[in-house]
């Protein structure tokens, strides 16, 4: 259990008033039948109608259908059901899990068009931590797909995210990390959330500018692998999969996760250059009953389904160590539910026939430059597609979750120094671990740091680095942070007199970098925001390029 997590959720829920139940077991269908039900009596007073004038950046609306006084406590009084777990509130003394509640969605354009105009949906808090934040994140479930004008080549999809940039002073770290992952990740036919700002209001309320993005979901234009019909109990399907500390409060956890011992808690090398790494386990030596686990996204239907990938995640791994610590090959039999040692096929080729490296390393790229982190718990994503057109690899992509990267955490804070491979802090510790707190440990990714030590797969990293130093990505990055500045300055001061979230004063103030702390405003976080990028991209330069 994450103690300094528990102290902040409990301050936080010190902080929500009493919790009612305010539809708090409604269902998505019955919030759908209240949806279409209620369309016809939707009517915004005079009063209510926000000022859709002098805008900068698009503008959604969210109307409840609901006209009672509770009908926005789903966004005000809600709690996630890991911070009320981790916390031991259960029953009555827990608030109320977030829940769908029925509304519609207008979209404007900064001219004044109309994109959406009151189109039903549902919506929810979503997340975890970022549930006690007085500004919270939302999905938006919409009831027929919706093309959501500049977004993923304007595909229509019913599922979307509005991210609330709460603890991130410049608004940008997410918006910017996931532009660099998308060109990235697109050469290699793979998937990174587009995203575009917005202003939002709910019920005629302002809350702010939030960023406007992408569901992580199995989809041919999202993670394209074989998305499964409901009910299907085969094993020939596609898997969408998240390492994830989070994994033991998963709503059915017993069908939709599963716990890796990577070898028997085997070492891996902490990758430092061309300095030799320190050793470590990838299961923390100083919280020996911690695990890091895997969350199945997609709903499966069968202990089946999820014995076998369990067996093919974790054999996965074993080829990868094998190869690179043991220079052994293993490959799967021909239903890939058993591995055995061969000498017909190198390591390395025994680790191809399974993974996707250039993946790998494309998500070695993202990780690194931006220093999220977040990716030693939670939010690192992986997938694989059993289907008959499928590839049965296990591919990366799908980045995610960057509020705490790019030296808004103290790490890397100055921009320098290897970080996605190496053994670094867990996200809630200090930058500097001391051995002798218990609330203080260390943590290693095992899947970005397993091949490290191999000259093949960092020469695929260097290709990779090079390709994108090169073709201007990075440079494209800086421009990003300095134009939104500019072109969204009047939202942004607007977003901070709604909220006035920055600084000392804040409930996550702890988490931040001095530098970051020291933003008045978002321009000034938006050029520290820069400044460290800049300076990322330089020494990651210096030793990647070719």
């Amino acid at each position: 259990m994450k103690y300094t997590k528990i102290i902040a959720a409990l301050s936080a829920l010190l902080m929500l008033t009493s919790c009612t139940a305010g539809g708090a077991g409604q269902s998505e269908n019955n919030s759908a039948d209240q949806n279409a039900a209620g369309q016809s009596q939707i009517e915004t007073s005079k009063e209510e109608e926000p000022d859709y004038s002098n805008l900068c950046m698009q503008r959604v609306s969210i109307q409840t259908v609901s006209k009672e006084e509770n009908a926005t406590d789903f966004a005000t009084e809600t709690l996630s059901r890991v911070v009320a777990l981790s916390c031991g509130l259960e029953g009555s003394d827990a608030p109320p899990e977030p829940y769908y509640e029925a509304c519609t969605i207008s979209l404007r354009d900064p001219d004044g068009s109309v994109l959406l105009d009151s189109v039903p949906a549902d919506v929810k808090v979503r997340g975890n931590w970022t549930t006690m934040y007085d500004k919270r994140p939302f999905r938006i479930k919409f009831n027929e797909k919706q093309t959501i004008k500049g977004l993923n080549n304007d595909n229509a999809m019913k599922n979307w995210v509005l991210l609330a940039e709460y603890k991130d002073a410049s608004m940008l770290r997410n918006k910017t990390a996931l532009s660099i992952s998308r060109e990235i990740l697109e050469k290699d036919g793979l998937y990174a959330s587009d995203a575009k700002f917005v202003e939002v209001d709910l019920n005629g309320e302002y809350l702010g500018v939030y960023l406007l993005a992408e569901f992580q979901q199995i989809n041919k234009d999202r993670v394209d692998i074989f998305d499964a019909p409901k009910d299907y109990t085969g094993t020939d399907i596609g898997y969408f999969l998240e390492f994830d500390g989070n994994y033991v409060f998963e709503d059915e956890a017993e069908l939709q996760t599963f716990d890796i011992d990577y070898e028997k808690n085997a070492k891996l090398e902490s990758f430092n250059g061309d300095e030799k790494g320190r050793m470590m386990t990838p299961l923390s030596k100083y919280w020996p009953d911690l695990t890091i686990g895997i969350t199945i996204k997609n709903d499966i239907a069968s202990k089946d389904q999820h014995d076998f990938f369990e067996g093919f995640v974790k054999n996965t791994y074993k080829i990868m160590y094998e190869a690179a610590y043991h220079n052994k090959a293993f490959e799967f039999n021909d239903d890939f539910t058993k591995i055995t040692e061969t000498d017909k096929i190198t390591p390395e080729e025994a680790v191809r026939k399974v993974v996707d490296v250039e993946s790998l390393a494309d998500m070695y790229v993202i990780s690194e430059v931006t220093c999220d982190a977040d990716i030693y718990w939670s939010s690192f994503f992986m997938d694989a597609d059993f289907s008959a057109e499928g590839d049965k690899k296990l591919h990366f992509e799908a980045p995610w979750d960057f509020d705490s990267a790019m030296g808004n955490k103290d790490r890397c804070a100055d921009g320098t120094g290897f970080y996605a491979a190496s053994i670094v802090p867990d996200v809630n510790s200090p930058a500097v671990v001391d051995p002798s707190d218990p609330e203080q440990y260390e943590l290693i990714n095992p899947w970005l740091a397993v091949l490290m030590n191999q000259s093949w797969y960092r020469d695929i990293i260097r290709e990779k680095w090079t390709s994108a130093y090169d073709s201007g990505v990075f440079d494209r990055a800086l421009k990003l942070i300095e134009n939104d500045k500019v072109e969204y300055k009047t939202a942004f001061e607007n977003n901070y007199k709604k909220w006035n979230n920055l600084g000392k004063g804040t409930d996550f103030a702890h988490e931040l970098t001095q530098r970051a702390l020291s933003c008045k405003n978002e321009e000034e976080a938006a050029d520290y925001l820069h400044e460290w990028l800049e300076s990322r991209v330089k020494f990651l330069n210096d030793y990647w390029h070719k």
